[in-house]
């Protein structure tokens, strides 16, 4: 049965969470003006907040939209039937190591941006990042689990605590990468980690 039409007002939303990603990725949340993310998609104030009421609901939802597509490539990978789950999560991240040095490191991570810049000061944009980081840690600790029943990873820590621990160290090397201009704490980071301290 083929997929309905989106409406303009689907295409509109989707234009301006698209555009909000770059926006704020590289300007910030308080970087970037309603003005400048309207005339990118050439869409008038009063859509806007038709559409997500507040900068702040706006920012919510840009959080969202940002880790659908991470979190989709993170199940192709641990779906795939012709690989361990230790491999697909180490293939995964030398993904986003790739992508990230062909774009010269810029940007960084959205969610992390704006856990440091308003993360503690904006209730509603907050429980959005913390939706989208637990979404994240879920599927790495059923991959991580899945790795455990392979017998490739430990299970003296529990697939939960491993998959904290390599949320909470990528996030950190991810902000160490935007100073150093370098993905070489990104792949300690898998090293240490996905090829030493989980290794059964």
């Amino acid at each position: 049965m083929p997929q309905p039409k989106p409406t303009q007002k689907q295409i509109n939303k989707e234009n301006l969470l698209s555009q909000g990603v770059t926006l704020l990725t590289h300007k910030g949340y308080h970087g970037t003006g309603l003005k400048e993310i309207l005339d990118a998609v050439q869409i008038p104030k009063g859509s806007f907040y038709n559409y997500f009421g507040s900068k702040e609901n706006f920012a919510a939802e840009v959080t969202q939209h940002y880790i659908a597509p991470f979190i989709k490539q993170l199940d192709a990978h641990l779906q795939n039937p012709d690989g361990d789950a230790l491999g697909a999560i180490k293939r995964y991240f030398g993904e986003l190591i790739n992508e990230l040095e062909q774009t010269d490191f810029k940007g960084g991570c959205l969610l992390g941006n704006l856990m440091g810049e308003i993360g503690d000061t904006s209730e509603v944009v907050r429980a959005s990042l913390q939706q989208a980081v637990n979404q994240y840690r879920d599927l790495l600790q059923a991959g991580l689990a899945k790795a455990q029943q392979e017998g490739t990873v430990r299970t003296d820590k529990s697939a939960g605590e491993m998959a904290d621990l390599l949320v909470n160290t990528w996030q950190g090397v991810l902000l160490r990468m935007k100073i150093d201009k370098s993905s070489v704490p990104l792949k300690q980071c898998c090293t240490n980690l996905l090829d030493e301290y989980f290794r059964n």
